[in-house]
């Protein structure tokens, strides 16, 4: 199982908790959160509200649907989205920072924009805007315990966040079936860190411990999964690990709900790459290299080279892109 730290312990043991941290990254790439604050109440109301949207009919969905938005904001109907070239079984809202177009775009700021919000719930803009805010400051509090247990001072990776980040939320539904075994395929995170918000009950999600071993990753009450995205490999020369990840699709007459959240700095930021103390320099393994997934020390590249990937449809009707122009297949 993942280590299960909590946060509030780093009230009284700042240190403490910033080994395990760094030990968490270090050897797994993921863990377990506890005692981050977020109202017990709030999460239930997410989760009721993910519910709500993906029980409303088609036309009540397709009204904010992704096709409308060059932003890549919206709702993406069931099989509406690649990873590794392959058909995700899953069906999802995505909700990122709410901001004006920059006028005359080109490349990762066409991302910058407004979301798309169904008439038909209104209640889900301010409890989702408010879910944005809460996790983006349980994020920054622990890239901060990460950067002084690195060796690096607390506010290293602020200024990457400080101007408008690029946070993202998907709120998705896994439906069961006998299609495919795919929910969603294997594949890193291409910003810094994710908060995962599973519903009780749930399974699938499973994390590749070694080389083609996947293990379990079921939902522990309370607890967010945090996992560390190829920006921190990049920032700590692979000391901290990105680490592949996977979730299957349910079986028939189930379904799986999950809300990741996305913390991302500003799509122009570049994350400082830090010098590590020399006993954790002699164990950081490099960055992995991925002719097929390169990845880029600024933000908005990686991001745009994901949404292109993930999204052909939507990348050739905003943005004349065909998957051969985005780098070949989806991430």
């Amino acid at each position: 199982m993942l280590p299960v730290l909590d946060l509030a312990d780093a009230d009284a043991d700042a240190a403490g908790f910033r080994t395990a941290l760094r030990d968490a990254a270090h050897r797994y790439g993921f863990c377990y959160l506890t005692g981050h604050g977020v109202p017990a109440g709030l999460t239930a109301e997410v989760l009721t509200l993910a519910r709500r949207f993906f029980a409303l009919p088609a036309a009540d969905k397709d009204e904010i649907s992704a096709l409308k938005s060059p932003h890549f904001r919206g709702y993406s109907r069931l099989g509406g989205e690649l990873t590794n070239g392959e058909v995700d079984w899953r069906e999802q809202i995505d909700i990122g920072p709410e901001r004006d177009v920059v006028a005359g775009a080109q490349g990762y700021w066409r991302l910058q924009g407004p979301n798309l919000w169904p008439t038909a719930l209104p209640e889900l803009r301010p409890a989702f805007e408010r879910w944005s805010t809460l996790l983006a400051d349980v994020g920054l509090r622990l890239l901060r315990h990460w950067a002084v247990s690195l060796g690096g001072a607390q506010d290293l990776f602020d200024a990457a966040f400080a101007d408008a980040p690029a946070t993202l939320i998907k709120v998705v539904r896994y439906p069961g079936t006998t299609r495919t075994a795919q929910g969603v395929g294997a594949h890193k995170d291409s910003g810094v860190l994710t908060l995962l918000l599973m519903e009780p009950g749930s399974a699938g999600l499973q994390v590749e411990a070694s080389p083609g071993r996947w293990v379990d990753v079921p939902p522990v009450d309370g607890a967010f999964v945090v996992n560390t995205g190829e920006l921190l490999e990049v920032a700590t020369g692979g000391y901290l690990r990105a680490t592949r990840h996977r979730v299957l699709a349910p079986a028939p007459g189930t379904d799986r709900v999950s809300i990741p959240f996305f913390l991302n700095p500003a799509l122009d930021a570049r994350i400082p790459l830090m010098v590590l103390p020399p006993e954790l320099a002699a164990r950081a393994r490099g960055v992995e290299a991925d002719p097929a997934n390169p990845i880029f020390t600024t933000y908005g590249e990686n991001a745009w080279k994901s949404r292109l990937r993930a999204h052909p449809d939507i990348a050739a009707l905003h943005h004349g892109v065909g998957v051969t122009d985005a780098g070949i297949s989806s991430g």
